[in-house]
């Protein structure tokens, strides 16, 4: 029974090993599509920047509730948004100067989202925060917004790992 694995040649003309018949070749990435994904983080990146500016001057504005144990564990999520941060700058800063360490910077970003919303997700299910009026509506729209991103991103750098790694 023949292998459904056949050689393709990469850019040396050598056989990469794994690759299927009949498969498309990876998707390259366009200068379109790069500025897009550089706005894209960039306004993740100032979306993050923009909550915790208003938790810490406006809080009533971003809480969904008041209870002292809602703070504190709002209060824990500061320095894993600083990494989330870091790795959405880090992306940008190696996309636009088409640097391999793009590739790095997108997966660490995330995992670092997944991480995050899990963790609020999680929260707001066991204690009904969802269903707490515009605070509510709000924390389902960061869930959702931080689940779409940090899944989408990473496949979407998975797909063109071939291309981000050349730079």
């Amino acid at each position: 029974m023949p292998s459904p694995v056949a050689p393709h040649a990469d850019r040396d003309g050598r056989a990469e090993a794994g690759a299927r018949r009949g498969a498309t070749p990876p998707p390259g990435i366009s200068p379109r599509g790069r500025a897009a994904l550089i706005a894209l983080l960039l306004t993740c990146l100032s979306l993050i920047v923009a909550y915790w500016a208003l938790w810490y001057t406006a809080r009533p504005l971003v809480a969904s509730e008041t209870r002292p144990a809602y703070v504190e564990f709002e209060q824990a999520f500061p320095l894993v948004d600083a990494w989330l941060a870091l790795c959405l700058r880090g992306a940008v800063a190696a996309l636009a100067r088409r640097q391999p360490a793009a590739l790095l910077w997108l997966l660490a970003g995330g995992g670092a989202g997944l991480y995050l919303c899990g963790m609020d997700v999680l929260y707001d299910l066991e204690h009904g925060i969802w269903g707490q009026g515009a605070g509510g509506a709000l924390e389902v729209a960061i869930n959702a917004l931080t689940l779409a991103g940090s899944a989408g991103v990473p496949r979407w750098s998975w797909r063109r790992r071939a291309a981000l790694l050349q730079g």
